[in-house]
């Protein structure tokens, strides 16, 4: 198997696993027992909007990590199977902004890292490898292999 269809296979069996492991183990410094699983989280952002539990920009910052979780579901298998170079390409882009926004789950409600379980970097390490895996997907820019193959051209 080539080395991006490993890692998009990589990514989506990690992105899967993250939905059944511990994704909360601690709120407020006390352990909780059992866990909040990677589907349940899920099914807690989604509520973000309706809840009015948190603040504005933290009901904006769960559904964008809702939103950015359904289009790794929904979009990544029809883009890696159907996408053309460009597509691919922003994809990847996509996958990498999605990466650094859910990066905000490491800082908590209290300003730190607190109470995230495996479950949570499975979920988010599967948006960086699905990124890298699109961008080694969509080949080398287009842009960059002209200019490339113009200066070999050029004497010297």
């Amino acid at each position: 198997m080539k080395r991006p269809r490993l890692l998009v296979s990589g990514a989506w069996l990690v992105h899967g696993a993250a939905w059944s492991l511990p994704v909360v183990t601690r709120i407020a410094g006390g352990r909780i027992d059992p866990p909040i699983r990677g589907w349940q989280a899920f099914v807690i952002a989604s509520s973000a909007a309706w809840e009015g539990d948190s603040s504005w920009y933290g009901a904006v910052l769960a559904i964008l990590s809702v939103i950015t979780t359904l289009l790794f579901i929904v979009g990544s298998p029809w883009i890696v199977l159907r996408g053309t170079r460009s597509v691919l390409r922003a994809s990847a882009w996509v996958a990498a902004a999605a990466f650094f926004l859910n990066a905000h789950w490491l800082l908590g409600t209290e300003g730190r890292a607190s109470g995230l379980g495996v479950g949570y970097f499975f979920w988010w390490c599967s948006f960086i490898m699905l990124a890298l895996a699109l961008f080694d997907l969509a080949g080398p820019n287009d842009a960059a292999v002209a200019a490339h193959s113009q200066t070999a051209v050029i004497p010297r």
